[in-house]
């Protein structure tokens, strides 16, 4: 039985002194797992929403992804995450809105996503942009709200994990949850 999620870490150096430790949750995009979705936003501070060139349906969805995602996680000054829209297998011939790149710009800002890359993932298109243009939102967020739990460090080579600091309701509840042996 597959859940309908797949997880990966990706780390990106993103300069001389800094590391960016990712966590990418894949959670399909199916219907019959949409009722576990909080639980893989949990803690999300940006997000990529997918659709299929080749198949218009798909685009027909994202909207109703991006308003599950709003609905269900926002960052602490109750601003919605950054998310990037993806217009994948670009390697391919294209159906439907995604030919009409100033739709695709109008869309996006009406709809509220951060900006939209075509990409594919076979060919490895634009993959690195993707990440590159949601982590600069990501750490532009920080830089004026800092709403993302990074450990002060001396290290010159500083890792910063990318997770929103947790709420003092989050708090309460873990240490309700700790136990001892």
């Amino acid at each position: 039985l597959k859940i309908g999620v797949d997880f990966a870490l990706k780390v990106l150096n993103w300069d001389e002194t800094t590391l960016i430790r990712l966590q990418l949750w894949d959670i399909s995009g199916e219907e019959r797992f949409g009722k576990m979705n909080r639980v893989y936003y949990k803690e999300a501070v940006g997000c990529m929403i997918i659709f299929d060139v080749t198949q218009p349906e798909t685009f027909e969805n994202v909207w109703n992804w991006k308003q599950d995602l709003d609905s269900k996680v926002q960052l602490p000054n109750g601003q919605p995450v950054p998310c990037v829209l993806l217009a994948n297998k670009c390697d391919l011939p294209k159906v439907g809105t995604v030919n009409n790149k100033s739709y695709m710009d109008k869309y996006c800002v009406e709809k509220g996503f951060h900006s939209w890359f075509e990409t594919s993932a076979k060919e490895n298109i634009n993959v690195d942009n993707v990440a590159k243009s949601l982590v600069e939102k990501i750490l532009e967020n920080d830089k004026s709200n800092n709403i993302y739990s990074h450990e002060d460090t001396e290290d010159p080579n500083e890792t910063i994990d990318l997770k929103i600091n947790p709420s003092n309701k989050d708090k309460q509840r873990e240490q309700r949850n700790a136990r001892c042996c």
